[in-house]
């Protein structure tokens, strides 16, 4: 079962990453959120290609990435679930839930601490929000987070099976709730109960700091709302709104070379 896991986890991260970004990328050409003011074809190829690497890199470092963290922690009776030995459907529920929560505190983490912020900001620096955003990562960001995911898959002793359940729903959806597209206003309210909505998430891209620093959650909402960070609207309203950061405002910033060395620069100056 293990071996049949760390074989298939890539294709399957892969064809549920190539699925549902088709699915997002034709709903926002045929209901848009918001009109935008910067081409696809200016913005996507960095987009994409820093998503690539990030892929890569993982790859590399971490060929056996999360999944194989937690079939190591099984194999060696580590962490929480293995030392209770608790019931495999329970443990594959809490599992899940408890890493969304991990990724909720390490967003906030990389906001309050400056120098994981310069990294983290390659995220919000782009001048539009769409499905595209949702894969848009410094790389050492990426490396840095699959590290926290390994340690608290290695704690908990997370059954691999909810390991890849929860890669799949947080690649998912990180890329639906940055998609530029339009829910009807009544359902985004229900939907928003169970899954973080685009209008939910794209609060956080604002230029407002106030804002910014609002609505973390990638997966569930119930996070902001427990830790008090949760902010319905934008001040000034979804189609009003400035997406980005104040001090990068340069399109030209939205060329790769720019995204992986901006950790480094100070301000929006090359």
């Amino acid at each position: 079962m293990g071996q049949a896991l760390t074989f298939s986890e890539p294709f399957i991260r892969f064809g549920a990453f190539v699925g549902v970004f088709v699915v997002l990328a034709l709903w926002e050409v045929l209901g848009p959120r918001r009109p935008q003011t910067i081409s696809r074809q200016r913005r996507w190829p960095g987009n994409l290609a820093l998503s690539a690497i990030n892929t890569l890199a993982l790859r590399v470092l971490f060929p056996a990435a999360a999944v194989g963290a937690a079939i190591f922690a099984e194999s060696r009776g580590v962490g929480l679930f293995q030392a209770i030995n608790a019931p495999v459907a329970v443990a594959i529920f809490v599992s899940v839930i408890v890493l969304d929560l991990v990724i909720y505190l390490q967003h906030r983490l990389f906001h309050a601490v400056p120098l994981l912020w310069r990294l983290h900001r390659v995220h919000h620096t782009d001048l539009e929000f769409d499905v595209t955003t949702g894969v848009r990562f410094h790389p050492v960001e990426i490396l840095l987070s699959m590290l926290i995911k390994i340690a608290a898959v290695v704690a908990l002793g997370a059954p691999a099976v909810a390991v890849l359940v929860f890669e799949v729903l947080l690649n998912a959806t990180t890329m639906f709730n940055h998609a530029n597209i339009k829910l009807p206003q009544p359902l985004d309210q229900i939907v928003r109960l169970i899954v973080v909505t685009p209008d939910m998430h794209r609060v956080h891209h604002s230029v407002r700091p106030e804002e910014t620093n609002s609505n973390f959650g990638f997966s569930l909402p119930w996070w902001d709302r427990a830790f008090r960070t949760y902010r319905a609207q934008p001040a000034d309203g979804h189609d009003a709104m400035t997406i980005g950061i104040e001090k990068f405002r340069d399109p030209a910033d939205l060329a790769l070379a720019r995204m992986l060395l901006q950790p480094v620069r100070a301000d929006g100056s090359s």
